[in-house]
């Protein structure tokens, strides 16, 4: 894929970011309310560069070209969601299915079955319809939903394990997992301190 094909490729996925993260933006104005905060605390966007896509489609087997980034990439365009608490990654979720020219691609949900190495968060690819001057097309956009919470052990996660060559990975990662469940109670603690004030 040349630099040209690659940059043509991603204008569209550009759009269809920019109507989710409007969508989204109004979900969070509308939830808020005198007695409830909004629910977001920020959004990250981001869209797949050149390389990674190659890599990407090298990895599962398929010549690099526009045909086969559109046909096989899903996550393209991303955005990450980071809520306070879970309850309202959900009512995030279930109001973004709620809207009727949305298409639900793929649905993960890692807090309800957390990965082996303790990963939370909620993953949904949403079909988002782009208008252009005389057509309509569905594009994904791959939304990840993680609480505060959830990020900071993702993160500290990515810096810990980003040495390849550790030689107490089973012990780094039966102590992450165990870090991972604290923090989901800790949570989960703050959580029941708000609806109690």
């Amino acid at each position: 894929m040349t630099n040209e094909q690659y940059y043509e490729l991603i204008k569209p996925y550009e759009d269809a970011v920019q109507v989710m993260l409007t969508r989204l933006e109004i979900l969070n104005h509308s939830i808020y309310t005198r007695d409830a905060s909004k629910p977001v605390h920020h959004m990250q966007n981001r869209i797949k560069e050149k390389k990674s896509m190659e890599e990407k489609l090298e990895r599962i087997g398929v010549t690099d070209s526009v045909i086969n980034a559109k046909d096989n990439l899903m996550d393209i365009g991303g955005i990450r969601v980071i809520c306070y608490f879970q309850d309202e990654i959900y009512t995030l979720v279930e109001a973004l299915k709620r809207q009727s020219d949305m298409i639900v691609i793929k649905e993960k949900d890692y807090m309800k079955n957390p990965k082996d190495s303790g990963y939370r968060s909620y993953h949904v690819v949403f079909g988002v319809p782009v208008h252009a001057l005389d057509a309509m097309e569905y594009y994904p956009v791959e939304i990840q939903f993680r609480t505060l919470a959830m990020d900071f052990w993702s993160s500290m996660e990515h810096k810990i394990c980003y040495k390849k060559d550790r030689e107490n990975k089973e012990e780094i990662s039966r102590q992450l997992q165990a870090l991972s469940n604290s923090l989901a109670l800790i949570e989960e603690e703050m959580r029941e301190y708000i609806k109690e004030a």
